[in-house]
């Protein structure tokens, strides 16, 4: 890479302070090489001015270093020899007695487009620290603060006491869709994916991905071992960085009425639950960028957790359930039945369905069963069929938009008829509780709907 500060003209020249920061950032970045140079540039001076900022309300001088960006052990936020933004990476006790809990040592790192530190400590308490105690992040700190800037190295209207600028992945879900943002992939054996995918499969927030977020997600998540009891892996109170699924092992969860762990013996708080395999943690701090709002802590010795960056997490999950709304409510638009609705009742609907996909030959509903959901057809082609003295007669076609399944649910009685997919389809479903709590305005249409040459008297076949 060619010098930032290469062929100067005399008449150009740049005073030394500015040469001595684009310097300090060319070796990051030729030592690092960044993925996203914009945003690794972003907060590489975000940290220089909070640094900066730091030490000149400290009034404290320190002795400078050669390399300014180094790395060393800080405690305190806002003081000399302190870290904002990163743990010391050593194993740590607990403050007080807390349980003798101590924070495991974490020395991977996790790609991600913003490079996130795998986790924090509770700010309140001074300085932030990965819960596995170290940061995680590959773009730290200066080793020192330096000494308090010199006034005339600075422009006249330089404002020492100005806010630190503040950099941060959008809030709105389609904010990005454009960019050029890709998951990190983090390669993994065959074993490795088998126990991954066995871990997710009954999580609820995988549920509605499609393969090709599936894949993403099986890519970006990391395996990260917990090798002793009482191993801290969040803190009630910190920011939320990681999202873990639970492979093996058990791990307590409690909750502290102060809303952050405190000293001593009861720090932790209140044991309120207890979390096993194939469960998860941490997605509440990520959804709604708020602080951590229990303490996790490991139960047992030899357990192994998968753990998603808080960038990943939302550009995967929460962008796929907002377009899956979205796709929901342009399709109930185009359903004649809804057609009386609000765009607010379609809304809560939306949220409601599930996707499910069957192959051709299928039967989606079978006669005599008890009904537990309706269908609408999302895409395919399905056909009903009626048995009568062991005779099967074809009663009804349906086609994108239509519905079936809903007579069984209406009058609680047993299906009708049996609906056997034509092509492959896909359908969304809706079960029986919220069917009757959303549907409601759209009850009577159903119940005065009439068939032509169903085959059978006051009762419909084809909405078995």
């Amino acid at each position: 890479m060619p010098s930032l500060c290469t062929q100067e003209q005399p008449a150009m020249s740049l005073p030394l302070a500015y040469r001595d920061e684009i310097q300090a950032l060319e070796n990051r970045i030729r030592s690092e090489r960044p993925a996203d140079v914009l945003q690794f540039c972003c907060d590489h001076f975000a940290r220089r001015l909070a640094a900066e900022r730091a030490q000149y309300l400290s009034g404290t001088a320190t002795t400078p270093e050669p390399n300014i960006m180094s790395g060393s052990a800080f405690t305190s936020p806002f003081a000399a020899n302190s870290n904002p933004f990163g743990g010391d990476g050593k194993k740590t006790e607990g403050g007080g007695a807390l349980l003798n809990v101590v924070e495991e040592d974490e020395t991977d790192t996790i790609a991600s487009p913003t490079t996130p530190s795998f986790g924090f400590s509770n700010p309140s308490a001074g300085g932030f620290r990965g819960p596995f105690g170290g940061d995680g992040s590959t773009d730290g700190p200066p080793s020192s603060l330096r000494s308090p800037p010199n006034p005339d190295s600075y422009p006249p209207q330089y404002n020492f006491g100005r806010r630190t600028s503040v950099s941060a992945e959008s809030l709105k879900p389609n904010a990005d869709a454009n960019d050029n943002w890709s998951p990190p992939h983090i390669p993994k054996t065959p074993d490795q994916l088998a126990r991954l995918k066995k871990s997710i499969e009954g999580n609820f927030l995988f549920s509605h991905l499609d393969d090709e977020q599936s894949s993403q997600i099986l890519g970006a998540l990391v395996e990260k071992s917990i090798p002793a009891k009482d191993i801290k892996v969040i803190s009630q109170g910190d920011a939320g960085d990681y999202f873990y699924v639970v492979e093996k092992g058990t791990f307590n969860v409690y909750v502290n009425a102060g809303g952050a762990v405190q000293p001593g013996a009861d720090g932790l708080g209140q044991h309120v639950g207890t979390i096993n395999a194939g469960g998860s943690f941490g997605e509440l701090a990520l959804m709604y960028n708020a602080p951590r709002a229990a303490t996790v802590v490991s139960a047992e010795s030899g357990c192994t957790l998968w753990a998603l960056d808080r960038v990943t997490f939302r550009r995967i999950l929460m962008e796929s359930t907002f377009a899956r709304r979205r796709m929901y409510e342009n399709f109930l638009e185009e359903v004649p039945l809804l057609s009386s609705l609000t765009a607010y009742e379609r809304s809560k609907i939306a949220d409601a369905l599930e996707t499910l996909k069957f192959p051709a030959g299928h039967t989606i509903i079978k006669q005599g069963d008890v009904g537990t959901s309706f269908f609408l057809l999302e895409d395919g082609e399905c056909h009903a069929y009626l048995e009568k003295e062991g005779q099967r007669h074809q009663v009804k076609h349906y086609k994108k938009g239509d519905f079936f399944g809903e007579l069984a649910l209406l009058n609680d009685a047993p299906r009708a008829a049996s609906v056997v997919s034509s092509t492959e389809v896909k359908v969304a479903t809706l079960g029986k509780s919220a069917f009757a709590r959303l549907l409601g305005p759209v009850e009577g249409i159903m119940r005065r709907t009439e068939y032509i040459k169903s085959g059978v008297e006051d009762v419909d076949p084809l909405h078995a």
